[in-house]
Protein backbone atom coordinates (compact mmCIF):
# COMPACT_ATOMS: atom_id res chain seq x y z
CA UNK A 1 0.00 0.00 0.00
CA UNK A 2 1.48 3.30 -1.06
CA UNK A 3 1.03 6.17 1.37
CA UNK A 4 0.44 9.64 -0.03
CA UNK A 5 1.65 12.92 1.45
CA UNK A 6 -1.92 13.44 2.66
CA UNK A 7 -1.56 10.29 4.78
CA UNK A 8 1.83 11.28 6.23
CA UNK A 9 0.78 14.63 7.61
CA UNK A 10 3.47 16.47 5.67
CA UNK A 11 0.86 18.58 3.91
CA UNK A 12 -0.33 19.86 7.29
CA UNK A 13 3.07 21.27 8.26
CA UNK A 14 3.17 25.04 8.19
CA UNK A 15 6.50 26.36 6.84
CA UNK A 16 6.12 29.52 8.91
CA UNK A 17 5.94 27.52 12.16
CA UNK A 18 7.98 24.44 11.26
CA UNK A 19 11.64 25.35 10.92
CA UNK A 20 13.58 23.86 8.03
CA UNK A 21 16.08 21.23 9.07
CA UNK A 22 18.80 19.26 7.40
CA UNK A 23 17.08 16.33 5.70
CA UNK A 24 20.00 13.93 6.15
CA UNK A 25 18.06 11.68 8.54
CA UNK A 26 14.94 11.80 6.40
CA UNK A 27 16.94 10.75 3.34
CA UNK A 28 18.70 8.00 5.31
CA UNK A 29 15.35 6.57 6.43
CA UNK A 30 14.05 6.63 2.85
CA UNK A 31 17.19 4.88 1.57
CA UNK A 32 16.93 2.18 4.26
CA UNK A 33 13.24 1.62 3.50
CA UNK A 34 14.03 1.27 -0.20
CA UNK A 35 16.72 -1.33 0.57
CA UNK A 36 14.22 -3.26 2.71
CA UNK A 37 11.70 -3.17 -0.15
CA UNK A 38 14.35 -4.42 -2.59
CA UNK A 39 15.45 -7.19 -0.21
CA UNK A 40 11.83 -8.27 0.28
CA UNK A 41 11.36 -8.57 -3.50
CA UNK A 42 14.59 -10.59 -3.72
CA UNK A 43 13.46 -12.87 -0.89
CA UNK A 44 10.06 -13.50 -2.47
CA UNK A 45 11.74 -14.34 -5.77
CA UNK A 46 14.27 -16.64 -4.11
CA UNK A 47 11.54 -18.55 -2.28
CA UNK A 48 9.46 -18.80 -5.46
CA UNK A 49 12.47 -20.14 -7.37
CA UNK A 50 13.31 -22.59 -4.59
CA UNK A 51 9.77 -23.97 -4.64
CA UNK A 52 9.84 -24.20 -8.44
CA UNK A 53 13.08 -26.17 -8.16
CA UNK A 54 11.40 -28.60 -5.76
CA UNK A 55 12.76 -27.42 -2.42
CA UNK A 56 10.51 -28.26 0.53
CA UNK A 57 8.97 -25.80 2.95
CA UNK A 58 11.15 -27.44 5.62
CA UNK A 59 14.34 -26.47 3.75
CA UNK A 60 13.03 -22.98 2.98
CA UNK A 61 11.96 -22.52 6.60
CA UNK A 62 15.41 -23.57 7.78
CA UNK A 63 17.01 -21.00 5.45
CA UNK A 64 14.69 -18.34 6.88
CA UNK A 65 15.23 -19.53 10.46
CA UNK A 66 11.50 -20.16 10.88
CA UNK A 67 9.30 -23.25 10.91
CA UNK A 68 8.11 -24.79 7.67
CA UNK A 69 4.58 -23.72 8.63
CA UNK A 70 5.68 -20.10 9.06
CA UNK A 71 7.49 -20.14 5.71
CA UNK A 72 4.52 -21.64 3.92
CA UNK A 73 2.10 -19.25 5.60
CA UNK A 74 4.15 -16.23 4.55
CA UNK A 75 5.16 -17.30 1.04
CA UNK A 76 2.69 -19.99 0.02
CA UNK A 77 -0.21 -19.34 -2.28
Amino acid sequence: MKITSDDTGLDALEPAVTPARDAVHFRRIIAARERIDEAERELVGAVRDARAAGDSWTIIGAALNVTRQAAQQRFGR
